[in-house]
């Protein structure tokens, strides 16, 4: 399933997406998709249901991300040998961890907004994992039975922040907006091999990023498994696996984001995420 949710800011409904790519009401059945809605029995129930006998959503509404209620927004950086070797640095011995900040997730066609004093502002596609299950300490053979589905995200990063003012990451992975994710949530029945799925990453219209999770370092099993050794991992908690190369710190000269940019970016079986970069702006 393609499980989405729908709707003005803070005002999303659930829905998926049927096999005729059209955006189908969930209202009636479920009253969000969140942590409550991701169980196995409870995806079983959806899954069981005939979408055409749902309500149609009419034009195009925008999309949320794709879960609610998350509570932990987890990062996995360097985990592309090759994107460790652009940014200089070593190829990790184990999965280095940060954290985006929840207030960081929007939706994944809204615009991306620059925070106060940025200068190196950059770009990364990444799959993202959903958890569906409680897990702690669990075996990398069977961190995929505590996964819900996938998703796509762009974890948008602020390298001045992230590595020129103090040893942690977070203060350039948490700005607000910076953490674009959907279209949708696709349950993991569809996606039986998350280890070979191709992606890519544009800007205004030019191939940056182009690559495959079969690269990764760190695979998503075992990524679910050693985190589960640190941090208890809730349903609804999102993390992002590490990009490819591509990313304009990685560039000679760097190239990092402007107001006015656009992103545009995928993963195989995923969707396709499109962002305006604009300027700071206080929310209301």
């Amino acid at each position: 399933m393609k499980l989405v949710r729908y709707g003005r800011p803070g005002h999303e409904k659930p829905g998926l997406i049927d096999q005729d790519g059209k955006l189908r009401d969930l209202s009636d059945i479920i009253d969000d998709i969140g942590p409550a809605q991701l169980s196995d029995k409870t995806l079983a129930k959806l899954a069981k249901l005939k979408p055409a006998k749902l309500p149609a959503v009419r034009g195009k509404p925008r999309f949320g991300t794709p879960v609610s209620g998350v509570g932990k927004f987890i990062g996995i950086g360097l985990n592309y040998s090759d994107h460790a070797a652009e940014s200089g640095m070593p190829i990790p011995a184990e999965p280095i961890v940060f954290m985006k900040a929840v207030t960081s997730l929007s939706g994944p066609d809204d615009d991306v907004m620059l925070p106060k004093d940025f200068s190196k502002a950059d770009w990364e596609v990444e799959l993202g994992i959903v958890i569906g299950t409680k897990a702690q300490y669990v075996s990398a053979n069977s961190a995929l039975d505590y996964v819900a589905g996938y998703c796509l995200i762009n974890d948008v990063s602020e390298r001045a922040f992230q590595l020129e003012r103090g040893p942690q990451w977070d203060k350039g992975k948490g700005c607000d907006t910076f953490g674009p994710v959907g279209p949708w949530l696709v349950t993991k029945d569809e996606i039986p091999n998350p280890q070979r799925l191709g992606m890519w990453l544009d800007i205004n219209g030019e191939r940056r990023q182009t690559g495959n999770t079969r690269t990764m370092i760190f695979s998503v099993a075992k990524i679910v498994s050693y985190l589960s050794r640190f941090i208890t991992l809730m349903p609804g908690d999102i993390i992002a696996t590490g990009t490819p190369p591509g990313v304009g710190m990685g560039m000679k000269p760097q190239q990092f984001l402007a107001p006015g940019d656009e992103m545009h970016l995928g993963i195989e079986g995923l969707g396709e995420q499109r962002q305006k970069v604009v300027r700071y702006k206080k929310s209301a």
